[in-house]
C-alpha cells in the first residue's frame, strides 16, 4: 500500500511531461502555453495531494537536497521584488518559481531508481506524440493546433518544439539501456529515430547544436557504463542492429518531402534532413550575423549587458526585462526588442543581480560537482546510478546550451523537464550519499505538517483553478476582439456602416479582457492598431493608453498615444507623452517628425518649422519629418526649409527623385527663390531620373519657358 500511494505521485508526474508535449488549443481563442502552465500547474498540486496525503498517515521523513534552494531563493526574490518593481509579473515569477519547487521536492522524495523508468516512459512518449503532430504538419500540412512558424506541433513556435526534443533524447537512451525484451527494443528505436527526424523537421538551430553535442557525448556514456543495460543475451550483433534501425529511420523518414508550401518557401529541398542541414549550414554565414536572426538576438543579448552593468546588485527585478528593456537600447532605436531576452543566463543577471549571479554559480557548481560524482564514486551504489546521472547531466547539459538562444525556463513544457531532471538527480544524491556539501538531509514529517501541507495545496489549488479561468476568459475575449479587427481590416471597408455592430462586439470585448488583465500586452495593442487604421483614434488611444500604464518605456507605443491625442487636439497631453519617448530615446527617428507635428497641430508655425529645421541638419532622417518639412516650408513661406527637406529626400533616396528635382524647379521658378539656372538644372535632372515611358508626362508638367531647354 505505501508504494501504491508513492507511485501515484511518481505516475502523476510522469503524466504531467506526457500531457503537457501531447496536448494543445485547437483554436487560437487560448495560448498553448497558457494551456501548458494550466496542465504543469494542476498535475503537480495533484502530485501535491497524492504525496501528503500518504505522509499524514505514516510518519516518515522526507528528503532535502541544497538544490531546493535554487529555485526557493528566486522565489523570495520575485515576492520582494513585487514591492518595488513591477507588481504583477514578479507575482508571474514567483508562482513559476514556487512550482518549480514542488515538482523538484515531490521528485526528489519519490523518484526511485526504478521509478524513473515511469518518468522517462513520460518523457519518451510526450517527444513522439509531440513529434507525430509535428511530422503531421511538415508532411501534409496538418492544421488542427493553431501555432506560428512550423512545424511547431502543439507548442505554437517550431523552436519550442525544437528545445524540448533535444533535451528528451538521453531519457530516450536511458529507456533503451532498460527494456529487456528485444522485440521492445527495436519498436522503442525507431520511435527514438522519429523524434530525431522532427526535431529535424524543426530547424532550430540551438537544438542541432545540442543534437551534435549529444551525438558525440550519448556514445561515450554508453561505453563507460554500457555494463549497466539490463537487456539479457545481447551480442554484438544486436547493438549493430540497433545502430542500423536508428540510422535507416532517421534516413528514411527524413529524406520525405514536406507538403507544407510555407517550409518550401524557405529555401530548402523539401526533406527534414536538408532542412536541417540547411539550417545548421546557416550559421556559419555571416549574412545570419549582419541580418538574420543571430544579428536580432545579439542586439537583444547587449541590450541586456548594458542592463546587468546598470543593475549589477539588485537588477531590475524579476520578470521586468521586457519593462526595462526600452532604457538600455542603443541611441536612436525605437525597435523594441521583444517579450524576453532569448538568453536565459543573461536575463537571470539582468532581473535578479546577485541574487541570479549567486542561483547561477550554484547551480553550474552542483552541477559539475554531480559529474564527478558520476566518474569518481565507484561503489557498488554509485556504479548502479552512473547510467541515470550521466543521461540525466547530459539532459541538463543540452538544456542548458538552448538556453543561451531561447527561454525554455520560462515555457511550462521545459521549465518542468527542467525541474524534472534536478530531481532526478538530486534523489540519486541522496540514494549515493552525496553527504552534507549539498544539505542532503531527512526531515522528520509528523502528521499535523502534512495536514498543514494538504491544506496549503488545497489553498494553491483553488487559486489555479481561479487564475486558469480568468486566463481563459481573458485571453479568449482578446483573442476574439483581434480577430475581429483583423477581418474588418481585411475587408479594405472599415467604414462600411454594416461593420458597425461588429465594431461595437469588438470594444465590448477588448474592454472586458483588459478589465481581467490589464498587464496583457501581446496581443491587445493589435486592435489598437487597426483601429487607428480605421481613423478610430479615440479608441485607439485608450487600449495604447491601458498597456502603457503596465509597459511604460515601450517608445512606439508611446509616439502611437502622441499621434492619438494630436487626432483629438489634446496636445497638452501629445506634448506629455512625447516628451516621456524623448527622456527614453532622445534621436529616435519616429520622434523626430512627432516633434514637428505636436508644433505644427498647435499652431506653432513658426517654431515647427525651426524644430524641422534643425533636425534635418542633424541629419535625422525620416520619411515623414521630409514630408511634414515640405509642406512647412510651402505653406508657410520658408523656401529655404522646402528647398532642404527635397535635397536630403533626393540624396537619401536618388532611385525616387524625380518627384523631387520636379518639386526643387519649381521652388527656383518661383519669384521669391527665382534662380534660373538651378530651376533648369533641376528639369534636368528630373528628366534624366524618368524612364523613357514617363518622360512625355513629367516634361508637360514642366514650365513651357523650360521644355525646350530640357527637351
Amino acid at each position: 500500500m505505501i508504494f501504491r500511494q508513492q507511485n501515484w505521485t511518481a505516475l502523476l508526474l510522469s503524466l504531467m511531461i506526457f500531457m503537457a508535449p501531447t496536448l494543445g488549443v485547437p483554436h487560437e481563442e487560448l495560448l498553448q502555453d497558457t494551456l501548458k502552465s494550466i496542465l504543469v500547474a494542476f498535475f503537480a498540486l495533484a502530485s501535491s495531494f497524492t504525496f501528503f496525503w500518504y505522509h499524514h498517515k505514516q510518519n516518515e521523513p522526507l528528503n532535502w537536497h541544497g538544490a531546493m534552494l535554487l529555485p526557493l531563493v528566486l522565489m523570495a526574490y520575485a515576492l520582494g521584488s513585487m514591492v518595488w518593481s513591477h507588481t504583477y509579473l514578479g507575482g508571474v515569477e514567483a508562482i513559476r518559481w514556487f512550482l518549480f519547487s514542488l515538482i523538484l521536492f515531490l521528485g526528489l522524495n519519490v523518484f526511485t531508481l526504478e521509478r524513473v523508468t515511469g518518468l522517462a516512459w513520460g518523457i519518451h512518449l510526450g517527444a513522439v506524440m509531440a513529434s507525430l503532430w509535428a511530422a503531421l504538419q511538415f508532411w501534409v500540412d496538418f492544421k488542427f493546433f493553431s501555432q506560428g512558424p512550423n512545424p511547431a506541433s502543439t507548442f505554437v513556435n517550431r523552436n519550442f518544439l525544437g528545445e524540448f526534443l533535444v533535451c528528451t533524447i538521453p531519457f530516450s537512451v536511458l529507456l533503451l539501456s532498460r527494456i529487456k525484451d528485444k522485440t521492445s527494443v527495436f519498436l522503442l528505436t525507431f520511435s527514438f529515430g522519429f523524434n530525431i527526424v522532427a526535431l529535424m523537421m524543426t530547424g532550430t538551430r540551438s537544438a542541432l547544436l545540442g543534437l551534435m553535442v549529444l551525438v558525440v557525448l550519448l556514445p561515450m556514456i554508453l561505453i563507460l557504463y554500457g555494463k549497466q543495460f539490463v537487456s539479457s543475451g545481447w551480442r554484438g550483433s544486436h547493438c549493430v542492429a540497433i545502430v542500423v534501425l536508428l540510422t535507416a529511420t532517421v534516413a528514411g523518414i527524413g529524406s520525405i518531402n514536406t507538403g507544407n508550401s510555407r517550409l518550401l518557401a524557405e529555401k530548402s529541398r523539401g526533406d527534414a534532413i536538408d532542412r536541417a542541414f540547411n539550417r545548421a549550414l546557416s550559421m556559419t554565414e555571416a549574412t545570419e550575423y549582419s541580418q538574420g536572426s543571430f544579428s536580432i538576438r545579439s542586439m537583444m543579448w547587449k541590450t541586456t549587458g548594458r542592463m546587468i552593468a546598470a543593475n549589477p546588485v539588485t537588477g531590475v527585478g524579476a520578470g521586468a526585462w521586457e519593462v526595462q528593456t526600452p532604457l538600455y537600447q542603443t541611441a536612436g532605436s525605437q525597435l523594441e526588442n521583444d517579450y524576453y531576452a532569448h538568453n536565459e543566463i543573461l536575463q537571470l543577471l539582468a532581473e535578479y543581480g546577485l541574487v541570479g549571479w549567486l542561483v547561477l554559480v550554484c547551480l553550474l557548481a552542483y552541477l559539475l560537482a554531480a559529474a564527478y560524482r558520476t566518474w569518481s564514486n565507484r561503489s557498488p551504489q554509485g556504479e548502479s546510478e552512473s547510467l541515470l546521472r550521466a543521461l540525466t547531466l547530459s539532459s541538463l547539459l543540452v538544456f542548458l546550451l538552448v538556453s543561451n538562444a531561447g527561454f525554455p525556463w520560462r515555457m511550462a513544457t521545459t521549465g518542468a523537464l527542467f525541474a524534472l531532471s534536478l530531481a532526478v538527480l538530486a534523489a540519486s544524491d541522496i540514494r549515493i550519499g552525496a553527504g552534507n556539501l549539498l544539505l542532503t538531509q531527512s526531515i522528520l514529517s509528523k502528521q499535523h505538517h502534512a495536514v498543514i501541507a494538504l491544506c496549503v495545496t488545497a489553498i494553491c489549488t483553488g487559486v489555479a483553478l481561479y487564475i486558469a479561468q480568468q486566463a481563459v476568459i481573458c485571453e479568449g475575449k482578446i483573442v476574439r476582439a483581434t480577430k475581429i479587427a483583423m477581418s474588418i481590416t481585411a475587408s479594405r471597408q472599415p467604414n462600411d456602416p454594416g461593420w458597425e455592430p461588429a465594431k461595437s462586439e469588438m470594444l465590448a470585448l477588448i474592454r472586458q479582457g483588459i478589465a481581467i488583465n490589464p498587464h496583457y500586452r501581446k496581443i491587445t495593442p493589435m486592435v489598437a492598431d487597426s483601429l487607428a487604421t480605421w481613423g478610430d483614434w479615440k479608441n485607439a488611444t485608450w487600449i495604447w493608453e491601458s498597456v502603457l500604464e503596465s509597459r511604460p518605456n515601450v517608445v512606439a507605443m508611446l509616439a502611437n498615444v502622441v499621434r492619438g491625442h494630436i487626432h483629438a487636439k489634446e496636445y497638452a497631453m501629445a506634448q506629455g507623452y512625447l516628451d516621456k519617448a524623448l527622456l527614453i530615446q532622445p534621436t529616435a527617428p519616429a520622434l523626430a517628425s512627432l516633434q514637428v507635428m505636436v508644433l505644427q497641430h498647435a499652431g506653432k508655425y513658426t517654431q515647427a518649422a525651426t524644430r524641422a529645421k534643425d533636425l534635418l541638419k542633424a541629419g535625422v532622417i525620416e520619411p515623414e519629418l521630409l514630408h511634414m518639412a515640405y509642406d512647412l516650408g510651402r505653406n508657410y513661406h520658408d523656401p529655404a526649409l522646402a528647398i532642404l527637406a527635397l535635397e536630403v529626400r533626393i540624396k537619401t533616396w536618388p532611385d525616387q527623385a524625380a518627384d523631387g528635382w520636379l518639386a526643387l524647379g519649381d521652388i527656383y521658378n518661383e519669384p521669391e527663390t527665382k534662380d534660373e539656372r538651378k530651376a533648369l538644372d533641376a528639369y534636368r535632372a528630373a528628366l534624366s531620373g524618368t524612364l523613357p515611358a514617363h518622360k512625355s508626362a513629367l516634361i508637360s508638367r514642366i514650365p513651357l519657358t523650360y521644355r525646350h531647354k530640357v527637351e
